[in-house]
């Protein structure tokens, strides 16, 4: 019962996805880097300025190299960064690649299979046989077209129209009278009739 619980769930996150994760996790940490940089460098600008003014050279000419230093650092990171999103996007585009490769090996299986089921041969005699039940039909049709003669044609047409006929019949309206309903001849039929009185 407890390995039931205990059995581990396959991660859907694959090594490359890990990579490509990894890989952009540098990338954020070095321009977190690049901006630090860039801040101190104004701040080493302003304070070269502020030694120059005070006029102690020497000590700002120190911290313009230590400035040029940094500089040369910020291009390195520049640098650094472009490779890191190059190998992002070759491993993204390398997983998209693996997909395409997957769903032509599936369709090539199937493909496949279906040529497994109808080989050439098969569809060499299902044509044959189509084309022999077209040639047949073809013949009977001219049996049937040619041996006609124009008396035939005028039976068969006779006939047609005899069928039709029935189809169409209508049945047999009623010998007898049918009684007269009209609102006149009902309110005459209804009126009652002058009861005559005996003479005493």
């Amino acid at each position: 019962m407890g390995n039931l619980f205990a059995r581990k769930r396959r991660s859907r996150v694959t090594e490359q996805d890990k990579a490509v994760l990894q890989l952009k996790q540098q990338r954020d940490k070095l321009r977190q880097y690049q901006k630090k940089i860039t801040l101190q460098l104004q701040r080493e600008r302003e304070l070269a300025k502020q030694l120059l003014h005070d006029g102690k050279k020497e000590k700002a000419k120190l911290l313009l190299k230590k400035k040029r230093y940094q500089e040369q650092l910020l291009e390195k990171t520049d640098n650094q960064i472009s490779n890191l999103e190059k190998m992002v996007e070759d491993i993204e585009f390398a997983q998209i690649e693996m997909k395409v490769i997957e769903g032509l090996k599936v369709g090539n299986e199937c493909l496949k299979k279906m040529h497994e089921v109808m080989s050439i041969e098969e569809v060499e005699r299902i044509m044959e046989e189509t084309q022999d039940g077209i040639e047949y039909q073809r013949q009977i049709d001219e049996m049937l077209s040619g041996s006609l003669t124009a008396e035939d044609e005028e039976a068969i047409l006779e006939e047609l129209e005899a069928i039709t006929q029935e189809d169409l019949e209508l049945p047999e309206a009623p010998s007898e009278p049918l009684p007269d309903t009209t609102p006149e001849k009902q309110a005459v039929k209804n009126k009652p009739k002058p009861q005559l009185v005996a003479a005493s």
